[in-house]
């Protein structure tokens, strides 16, 4: 049986193996996520030059790895199970920096579509969610989990203030080798750095399991959700393919500038984020704070094709937009997670993330496309009406109460062993569903809080003995 300690047993902290998975596997994300941001602000400026380029293709090329991860990262996840994960993981990063090198040396578009469309290829989210899962106690696994949110949080943020100098000193094609070297770097750490699992098994709060993806779309509240992830990121990639040059051309900002600017909109965004958040997740305000961060992205679009590119309403509708995007980002995992039984997370989670980066396929193919026929403003007012979209979607939502997750290992159990235990687990106080896989030996709970004593599950616990 794998090393399993639960949520129930009194919290030591992080093993100093557990730590440096935590680093090592959340480096890895950062490195790959900073690799396919650092394009965002700087490609529409540079897709000029390449043959047979229109507006259309300018938005495929920024938006194509989103097609590519949608289809394939839960895919790339299931085989780790079955190929090992350092294994499924190593293919995928030599797939990214292959697809870097192919867009770094492309003369057309085409090329730069085909390398970004081979970097989404590389699809490893699930499969290093999943080494990271096996390398961690179930008690340490939210610590964990938290720790590569942050990494990819911080990563698109370094990755939109460094795409535009880092373009202005090395050019575009450099950027994409800069990708590519960042992507075997990944790989020696994940050799290097990473500790091999004693044991490799399914863990059903971080991977996709097939049994579970029909339950998870046939829930309403989760395909809002998923909708919600969706709007969020295409609104976000057809925003910079119009952006970046209505800053060159109606600002007169350098490229190499733009940087600061997005800088200071982020510091912005941040500040403004964090009181917000506090008012949704403790108290219990989430309906009002996420309806609001979608009017404030709103209102950023609509300030962004007033201000036509000219550089105070640009600074100032981008402060509100990244406000209203770090508020959803924040918030949209923790609505799936409230709303999905406690076993079903990591399938919810992979569906999640693949509408995610389905968004911004649409998004960079959307916006170009518009573009192309009706100008750059245009593009924010696109944007405008697919967040009236989602709003208007969103009006609906009815936000469930807080709840979080608590895993318990229980050993081997036959199957009415294991349901009696569940139906036992359910009753206690502040259990609101309990789920018992037996052939994973655990208990899947989610519970409410205000009223669970983590005490009281201890004698179910093996880890507790």
């Amino acid at each position: 049986m794998s090393q399993r300690n639960p949520q129930t047993v009194p919290d030591a902290g992080m093993t100093p193996g557990e730590r440096r998975a935590t680093a090592a596997v959340a480096l890895v994300f950062g490195l790959r996520m900073a690799g396919l941001f650092m394009i965002l602000p700087v490609f529409a400026l540079y897709a000029g030059h390449l043959e047979g380029v229109t507006p259309t293709l300018v938005g495929v090329a920024i938006g194509a790895y989103g097609l590519t991860q949608a289809l394939l990262q839960i895919p790339f996840g299931l085989l780790s199970d079955r190929l090992g994960r350092k294994r499924v993981i190593t293919a995928g990063l030599v797939v990214f920096a292959a697809g870097s090198v192919v867009a770094a040396t492309a003369d057309g578009i085409w090329g730069v579509i085909l390398g970004r469309a081979l970097q989404g290829a590389g699809a490893v989210a699930a499969a290093l969610m999943a080494l990271l899962a096996d390398l961690t106690r179930d008690e340490q696994r939210t610590k964990a989990m938290a720790g590569v949110g942050m990494s990819i949080g911080l990563s698109f943020a370094l990755a939109m203030v460094a795409g535009p100098p880092l373009a202005a000193w090395i050019g575009v094609p450099g950027i994409f080798w800069l990708t590519g070297v960042l992507a075997l770097l990944g790989i020696a750490v994940i050799h290097g750095v990473v500790p091999d699992p004693a044991r490799s098994s399914r863990h059903r709060d971080t991977e996709p399991v097939p049994g579970e993806l029909v339950r998870v779309l046939a829930q309403p509240e989760l395909l809002r959700l998923d909708l919600g992830i969706f709007a969020l990121h295409a609104v976000l990639t057809a925003t910079f393919v119009a952006l970046p040059p209505l800053l060159r051309s109606e600002a007169g900002l350098a490229p190499a500038a733009h940087g600061w600017l997005y800088l200071g909109a982020m510091a912005a965004g941040v500040a403004g984020m964090v009181p917000l958040v506090i008012l949704a997740e403790r108290r219990g305000r989430m309906r009002a704070v996420f309806l609001g961060a979608i009017v404030l992205l709103a209102l950023a679009e609509l300030l962004l094709w007033a201000g036509h590119g000219r550089l105070v309403p640009a600074a100032l509708a981008l402060a509100v937009f990244f406000w209203g995007f770090n508020v959803l980002e924040a918030t949209l995992p923790s609505l799936v997670s409230r709303t999905v039984r406690p076993d079903g997370k990591g399938t919810a989670m992979g569906v999640y993330s693949s509408s995610q980066f389905l968004g911004a396929f649409v998004g960079g193919a959307l916006g170009g496309w518009v573009s192309g026929r009706f100008g750059l403003p245009a593009v924010f007012l696109a944007a405008l009406g697919l967040l009236v979209l989602w709003l208007a979607a969103a009006l609906g939502m009815r936000p469930p109460p807080a709840r979080r997750s608590v895993l318990v290992p229980v050993g081997r159990l036959e199957a009415d062993e294991a349901a009696l235990l569940a139906t036992r687990l359910a009753a206690l106080p502040g259990v609101v569903e309990a789920v018992v896989v037996a052939e994973e030996e655990l208990a899947y709970l989610k519970v409410d809080p205000a009223r669970f004593d983590p005490a009281s599950v201890r004698e179910f616990s093996v880890a507790a003995a």
